[in-house]
């Protein structure tokens, strides 16, 4: 059952219950034999954790989305970043903590299309333009 390893952890601890196999796409999938059902106007959010920095594992989708009607088995998929290179890649096992959910609530919204926008002090830039 997920949960929180510190009383200030923001993200619930998913372990895995088997070692990590591999699909047909070359994706290391690891199961959590879990399957929740989440309130609807809330979402579960899917990271890894930070000890992934030990593994050469990347988050197929950086973050997944678990939403409120799914009712399927959470797991977690990684790109195995580096593989032909580092075959001593470290793996999670059965029991290892592999990623994190955090459950959320988020508003309903309803787009408006609109010929053009109010000003705000940032404007339209980006990608660092604030210099910071």
């Amino acid at each position: 059952i997920p949960k929180y390893a510190k009383s200030g952890d923001a993200g619930l601890d998913m372990h895995a219950i088997e070692r990590g196999k591999v699909d047909d796409y070359g994706n290391m999938v690891y199961r959590t034999g879990l399957a929740l059902e989440i309130p609807e106007g809330y979402v579960g959010l899917i990271f890894p954790r930070s000890s992934i920095s030990k593994t050469h594992h990347m988050l197929r989708n950086h973050v997944g989305v678990v939403d409120s009607g799914y009712r399927g088995e959470i797991i977690f998929k990684f790109g195995w970043f580096m593989q032909a290179k580092t075959p001593n890649s470290v793996l999670y096992d059965k029991g290892d903590r592999i990623g994190q959910i955090m459950l959320l609530p988020y508003p309903k919204v309803e787009f408006i299309e609109v010929g053009e926008l109010s000003n705000s002090d940032r404007g339209s830039g980006g990608f660092g333009s604030t210099g910071q």
